[in-house]
C-alpha cells in the first residue's frame, strides 16, 4: 500500500510556524510512542534547528516499554531531552516543568547574564495530527485551554497559552509531510490512526498489520481472538496469494467475532475495524511498530 495524506491547511499551518519559530525557545514535540521514527515530522527538524528540543514520547502506557528504553537512548544520543508520558491519564506530565527548565537552562543563563529576571520560557508544542497534543497541554494546564478529538486535525490554528509566570506554549495544528519517502511510514501512521480511516482500504491495511503482528508478536492475534482453535502452524497453511496466511487469519477473526455478511460470509472490512480498534485501545497488550537503528 502507499499512502500518501497532505490536507491544504497543512501547508498555510507548516508556513505560520516558520513565521513563529524567531519568537520560541523551546521546541517539543509529541510524537506516538508506537512509532517514534514514522510520527516524526522530518521538518521540525530544520524548523527547529538552533532552539532547545524536548521529546515527549506520548501514548508510552501502549508501547512496548523495552523498546521505549532504546528510542530514549536514541534520542539522548542526539542531545535531545526525552519525557515518556500518557497524556489521557496524565501520568509522566509533571515531569515536563523539571525537564524545560532544563532544557533551557543556557537561554536562561542568558538572560541572567544580561540582566533580565524572570521573562517566560517561550516552547512551541508541534507534531503529526492525532498524536495527543491538545491531550497533553490540557493535562499539563490542568484545564482545557485547546480543543482534543480522537480524529487527525482538530487543532486548525496557533493558540498561545500562558501556562505560568515562567512558561508559554504556542500550540500549532497537526501537519505532515507532503510526501512520505517511506512507505512504512504511511503504513505504520494509518496503523495508529494518524491518516484519516475514511481514505484507507480498511481490510487490505488490516492484512498488512497481521502480517507485521506475526512477524513482530506472535501468538498475540491467536491468544486474543481464538485461543482454543487448532495450533497457527497448521491452521494457518494458504497458497495462491501473497496475503493467504493474513487472509486466514483475519477470517478466524470475524469468526470469532461474529461478523457475517448476508449468506454468512465473514465480513471482513468488520473484522478489519475490530482488530484497528483493539490494537489503539492497547487491547493486543503494549507493542511498539518500529525499533531505533543503534
Amino acid at each position: 500500500m502507499n499512502i500518501q495524506w497532505y490536507p491544504g491547511h497543512m501547508t498555510k499551518a507548516k508556513r505560520m510556524m516558520q513565521e513563529d519559530i524567531k519568537l520560541i525557545d523551546l521546541v517539543i514535540e509529541i510524537l506516538d510512542a508506537r512509532l517514534p521514527k514514522s510520527s516524526r515530522n522530518p521538518d521540525i527538524d530544520e524548523l527547529g534547528k538552533n532552539k532547545a528540543r524536548l521529546i515527549v514520547l506520548n501514548k508510552a502506557d501502549l508501547a512496548d516499554e523495552a523498546v521505549t528504553e532504546e528510542w530514549k537512548q536514541w534520542f539522548e544520543s542526539k542531545q535531545m531531552h526525552v519525557i515518556t508520558v500518557n497524556a489521557r491519564s496524565g501520568a509522566g506530565i509533571r515531569q515536563m516543568d523539571k525537564v524545560i527548565q532544563e532544557a533551557c537552562k543556557e537561554k536562561i543563563e542568558r538572560d541572567r547574564k544580561r540582566g533580565i529576571l524572570n521573562r517566560p520560557i517561550r516552547a512551541m508544542v508541534a507534531g503529526i495530527p492525532n498524536v495527543g497534543k491538545s491531550t497533553l497541554i490540557n493535562g499539563y494546564a490542568g484545564k482545557a485551554c485547546t480543543k482534543t478529538g480522537n480524529k487527525p486535525g482538530v487543532t486548525k490554528g496557533k493558540q498561545w497559552i500562558k501556562m505560568s509566570k515562567t512558561l508559554e506554549l504556542l500550540d500549532t495544528p497537526g501537519i505532515l509531510w507532503p510526501k512520505f519517502e517511506d512507505p512504512e511510514a504511511g503504513l505504520r501512521l494509518a496503523f495508529v490512526g494518524t491518516i484519516n480511516d475514511q481514505i484507507i482500504q480498511t481490510e487490505e491495511l488490516a492484512l498488512e498489520f497481521i502480517r507485521f503482528m506475526e512477524q513482530s508478536y506472535p501468538g498475540v492475534l491467536k491468544e486474543r481472538y481464538y485461543p482454543q482453535t487448532e495450533p497457527a502452524d497448521t491452521l494457518f497453511l494458504g497458497a495462491g496469494s501473497q496475503y493467504a496466511n493474513e487472509i486466514t487469519i483475519l477470517n478466524q477473526i470475524a469468526l470469532s467475532r461474529s461478523c457475517k455478511k448476508k449468506g454468512d460470509e465473514p465480513d471482513l472490512e468488520k473484522a478489519a475495524a475490530i482488530l484497528f480498534d483493539d490494537f489503539r485501545q492497547g487491547k493486543l497488550g503494549k507493542i511498539t511498530l518500529e525499533r531505533p537503528v543503534l
